[in-house]
């Protein structure tokens, strides 16, 4: 395990040893493909996937994700991010405390202007050589081949690198540094540029993701033989897709059909994006329906 994993993963658990798992990191949205990594066993990450200490979240070409953290903040993860997550938070709601590790790509924490005074909370963010202590509002950073970076959209952090502290506190501004770099370099992004960050993150309507309460979904198959669907289950999971299996009555002589489907989506329009998506990852066809 990398060193700064492994501080931040003793951290998170010195935190609140003994402390029983609890349900307080959420999955809110999905652009697949993206998976869960629990234990070195991989899942399709679905809504209301709850994300527990020592996950690691995969995010795929073209995916997104959004998660509910315990204290009612959003952490957004972009194409190809990898996020590992620790907590132990007993009661999250009042008293959050995390380490997030953001191995790759791009994300951005956010916290809505009522949840700024409810319980405290206590949040590091490793972005590569960075590690950022939480005080701000709406942060956006990103790790890749090239160089760290974290931008202060909203509010305040503190950054280490490398044995030395940085403060951000003035609004768009950001630190990065180069792979290999003695010391961060601070800037201001430019408003567009900062736009273009933050699209990199953002899910929005006509991207094909899943969210709550969506009323559409995509049929892959109705087939009467449970084999078939399981197999067809067992490939979309594998690649990334958060499939399921709704047995229905109406087969010949009384058997079951068992459609094998992705449920949660907004519209036949987002339900039409995913299927093109599913197609150039898998070849699987798949139907729009209400």
């Amino acid at each position: 395990m990398h060193l700064g994993t492994m501080v931040l993963a003793a951290a998170a658990l010195a935190l609140a040893a003994d402390a029983p798992a609890v349900a307080q990191t959420v999955v809110e949205s999905v652009q697949m493909p993206a998976w869960l990594d629990r234990g070195g066993e991989l899942r399709p990450l679905a809504i209301g996937s709850e994300v527990k200490n020592g996950d690691t979240l995969r995010i795929g070409a073209a995916g997104r994700a959004y998660l509910k953290l315990g204290d009612g903040s959003t952490v957004k993860l972009g194409s190809g991010a990898s996020l590992r997550y620790y907590s132990l938070s007993l009661r999250p709601q009042r008293h959050f405390r995390a380490a997030l590790d953001v191995v790759a790509g791009a994300f951005r924490f956010t916290t809505a202007a009522v949840q700024r005074v409810g319980g405290d909370r206590d949040l590091n963010i490793r972005v590569g050589t960075i590690t950022a202590g939480i005080r701000g509002t709406d942060v956006w950073g990103k790790s890749d081949a090239e160089r760290d970076l974290v931008c202060l959209i909203e509010g305040h952090v503190e950054l280490r690198h490398r044995g030395e502290t940085t403060d951000l506190d003035q609004a768009l501004a950001y630190a990065a540094a180069p792979k290999g770099a003695a010391a961060l370099g601070v800037d201001r992004v430019d408003p567009d540029q900062l736009q273009r960050w933050a699209r990199e993150t953002e899910v929005l309507p006509g991207d094909g993701a899943v969210r709550r309460g969506g009323r559409w979904k995509l049929l892959l198959a109705s087939l009467e033989l449970e084999t078939q669907a399981l197999a067809l289950y067992d490939r979309a999971r594998e690649a990334g897709f958060a499939v399921k299996i709704r047995p229905r009555s109406g087969g010949a002589a009384g058997k079951w059909i068992y459609d094998v489907q992705i449920e949660q989506l907004a519209s036949e329009q987002e339900a039409l994006v995913l299927a093109d998506r599913l197609y150039a990852d898998t070849a699987l066809q798949a139907t729009a329906r209400r």
